[in-house]
């Protein structure tokens, strides 16, 4: 009766090794994520901007998305690749804040300072349109007084954004940096 009992066990134990033999292999094998922060989500083709993408975020990583490398799993941590610390990738490109947290020193000022400056390029840039626009005003106008003055009128206030925007990336620069001290904002131009 004894022996009857020992093949049972024994049984459930070869059975058990079995399947802890099928399920090893499984568990040592790389894990993926679903998508990377570039939007490249297989088994879908990486979108446009995943290069510029990668090589903002992801640097050490193969130039070929096929490779995967942007979505592996490291296995000690259970999470996906970090991408470059202090960089973030957006619509108008990669942006770089240099750093790696709010809590260090000078992080909000270079996170205005981005700001900033991407608002007054921007301001920078319609004044030059508009200025553009009422020279051509001027040149078409045909002796129209009223388009002549129109477009003297747009180059008049063209010219005093160009002038705005510059001295207000000057001013903003020279109290943040030179007068507050602000750390993260870049000193005036002297």
């Amino acid at each position: 009766m004894k022996r009857y009992l020992f093949f049972p066990f024994l049984l459930l134990f070869i059975i058990y090794y079995l399947l802890l033999a099928i399920r090893l292999p499984s568990a040592l094998a790389q894990s993926y994520s679903t998508c990377d922060l570039c939007g490249f989500c297989p088994p879908n083709q990486p979108p446009s901007n995943w290069e510029n993408c990668r090589a903002c975020l992801y640097q050490s990583s193969s130039t070929d998305p096929n490779s995967l490398e942007t979505l592996v799993i490291e296995p000690t941590t259970n999470l996906p690749p970090t991408p470059m610390p202090g960089r973030w990738y957006t619509f108008i490109g990669c942006v770089k804040t240099n750093l790696n947290s709010f809590e260090s020193e000078g992080a909000a000022g270079s996170v205005v300072q981005i700001l900033l400056d991407l608002l007054f390029s921007v301001a920078g840039g319609l004044s030059l349109i508009y200025f553009i626009y009422g020279s051509f005003l001027i040149l078409t106008s045909q002796s129209e007084p009223e388009r002549l003055n129109q477009g003297r009128g747009i180059i008049y206030g063209a010219i005093a954004g160009i002038v705005f925007s510059l001295s207000a990336v000057f001013l903003i620069n020279l109290i943040a940096s030179g007068i507050l001290k602000i750390p993260g904002f870049s000193s005036p131009i002297p």
